[in-house]
């Protein structure tokens, strides 16, 4: 039977991943979110998900992986309840979504269903790539016990589009800096050229 990670490998990996976090936000910022789950098999379908601190109130944005389920997106807190933005949905379930196809506001909750929860855990698993076989758990070659026992501190939630969103502050809002970087390598390029005499 497979065990669970020892607590001192996760704290390391949950330090990696939340200075990964700063350079995946960065990427979606710079409008590369579609480019980011081009290999969903490998990397992992990654959206962003924009929540509201529990105590500061202050807006955070923090890349997860996801599955859409009968069309709802389904994500899953897999440091359980320790992780920041678990905590701070549970106190404000207002959040908002970037996604590949679009930008949404939304209401998360968790899912606290079991008959629900295990079939749709282990689709958002595997809809994680290999994040979740760096944590040990191989959903597609667990079995319902045994995925059930190794994620049992995992959160499961659910957020139910309600609006989608367009303007300033979402998905893309730097990539204006492509059009700008491009124009300035090229005359950095023709500046170099060598003159003919």
């Amino acid at each position: 039977m497979k065990e669970p990670i020892s607590v001192e490998f996760a704290g390391r990996l949950r330090q990696y991943f939340k200075k990964g976090n700063v350079l995946m936000v960065w990427l979606w910022r710079l409008g590369l979110g579609k480019h980011i789950n081009i290999a969903p098999r490998y990397a992992g379908q990654i959206m962003v998900l924009e929540h509201s601190g529990r105590k500061s109130g202050k807006r955070y944005r923090t890349p997860v992986n996801y599955a859409i389920v009968n069309g709802e997106i389904y994500c899953v807190a897999g440091f359980g309840p320790v992780s920041d933005w678990y905590r701070n949905i549970i106190a404000n379930p207002q959040v908002e979504v970037w996604l590949p196809d679009g930008w949404w506001a939304g209401l998360a909750e968790e899912v606290l269903d079991a008959d629900l929860r295990l079939p749709i855990l282990r689709q958002v698993l595997i809809a994680s790539g290999f994040a979740a076989r760096l944590f040990g758990v191989d959903p597609l070659k667990l079995s319902d016990e045994e995925l059930d026992r190794l994620t049992r501190d995992y959160r499961l939630i659910r957020i139910r589009r309600t609006v989608a969103r367009t303007g300033e502050g979402g998905p893309g809002d730097l990539a204006w800096i492509w059009p700008l970087t491009t124009f300035f390598l090229l005359f950095l390029l023709l500046k170099r050229r060598p003159r003919r005499r």
